[in-house]
């Protein structure tokens, strides 16, 4: 059985309230393909399944994927807050739009040897003139959202001017570099931590540290590369047969 790249265990909490355990350890994708995909509708059904909890604890590592699907997590689990305490843990990398998912956080926790990566959006488009400005548009207009839920929970720390910068320069933080900004609010000792890197997602980024480069060989083994090749191959069938019938 593939191991999904989110996951949810509710557990009792030791004064009596209940906890509920979340983890996205992998790529927030768009469409859910097989069980290994999370978007936001299959996470708003699970975490609805977990019934009336007190503490909600989100476990982070994932280099980011969907933005939009990656904005409607965050905005579940902000409205989450108002019935329950979220706690986000990023146990590796939070990247991307995975580090806006970790802003909804009442409290952001990364261990000394975790990062985060925040950039402009940007997307895939082909067309005219017209089509290409309002993509353009678009993108500012989605910047926006994504500058909001960081100047939220950075509060006075930083500043809008410097956001900027952050953004503009496609910025890998230390978790300490995080604590500065207001962007974590606990630096933990250092963990182990599994890989998260999907090739594909990091190959957009333009400045992936050399720590991170280094390990990507090393994730995967043949029988996992040869079972992507499979889902990989059933995917474009999937989408031969719906071409077919549009």
């Amino acid at each position: 059985m593939k191991r999904k790249f989110w996951e949810f265990r509710a557990q009792a909490g030791g004064t009596g309230g209940k906890v509920g355990e979340l983890y996205i350890y992998g790529s927030i994708t768009s469409y859910k393909w097989d069980d290994t995909d999370v978007t936001a509708k299959s996470f708003k059904d699970d975490l609805e399944a977990l019934g009336d909890i007190d503490t909600l604890n989100v476990y982070i590592n994932s280099p980011g994927g969907s933005v939009f699907q990656g904005q409607a997590i965050y905005s579940i689990l902000r409205r989450f807050r108002e019935r329950a305490s979220v706690n986000v843990f990023i146990d590796g990398l939070a990247a991307s739009i995975a580090s806006v998912i970790a802003m909804a956080g009442g409290t952001v926790t990364m261990p000394r040897n975790a990062m985060m990566m925040l950039h402009n959006p940007w997307t895939i488009v082909a067309g005219n003139a017209a089509e290409l400005r309002k993509a353009a548009d678009d993108l500012d207009k989605i910047r926006v959202s994504l500058v909001e839920a960081y100047m939220e929970k950075a509060g006075d720390k930083l500043s809008r001017e410097k956001l900027d910068d952050l953004l503009n320069a496609e910025t890998w933080l230390t978790a300490r570099e995080c604590y500065d900004y207001g962007l974590c609010d606990v630096v933990a000792p250092e963990k182990e931590m599994a890989a998260c890197i999907d090739e594909q997602i990091m190959s957009h980024y333009r400045h992936v540290p050399e720590t991170l480069v280094a390990r990507a060989p090393t994730l995967l083994t043949e029988s996992d590369r040869q079972a992507r090749i499979a889902a990989a191959k059933q995917n474009i069938e999937r989408i031969k047969s719906v071409l077919e019938v549009l």
